[in-house]
């Protein structure tokens, strides 16, 4: 078993629960690692201040067309789906993952094979609706090579 397959030391819904029962944020580190998908890509969360930055550590197992070599869009579209998700959980502290209700992905660009970053902003925090914005990047912050659109839905509060 590698690193990568190794299970997190608590779940999902602890992680999140406690945070929630605490008024604190979540760990993204711990919280990213409970999430599997996100282990396989090999997404790490940096945190400075507010702001979360994600990266998407490169990987062979991460070319969809071998012939440029370039990112496999899928990979694109679930590494800008988590950025959203994480920065979601980390401004509403809401306990439970956000549900993706509607995703609308832009592909701007071939993803090189390089590290990839990504960052989220909500656009509106309703009671029960998050709509984020988020953006994928290579080296240049101003030139994306994908975006998305999306409306997730938060638990109905107690």
């Amino acid at each position: 078993m590698s690193a990568g397959d190794r299970l997190p030391a608590r779940p999902l819904s602890q992680i999140l629960g406690d945070a929630a029962r605490t008024g604190s944020r979540p760990d993204l580190a711990e919280l990213i690692a409970a999430i599997p998908y996100a282990r396989y890509l090999g997404i790490v969360v940096e945190r400075k201040g507010t702001e979360i930055t994600t990266v998407l550590r490169f990987g062979q197992h991460l070319i969809g067309n071998p012939v440029l070599p370039a990112l496999h869009g899928g990979v694109v579209g679930g590494f800008l789906e988590t950025t959203a998700i994480m920065q979601v959980v980390f401004e509403a502290n809401a306990g439970v993952m956000p549900k993706p209700v509607d995703i609308n992905i832009d592909y701007l660009r071939s993803g090189r094979p390089v590290d990839t970053y990504g960052r989220a902003v909500i656009t509106k925090l309703g009671r029960r609706v998050v709509n984020v914005h988020a953006e994928a990047w290579q080296e240049e912050h101003d030139r994306p090579i994908a975006t998305l659109r999306g409306h997730f839905l938060l638990p109905i509060g107690d």
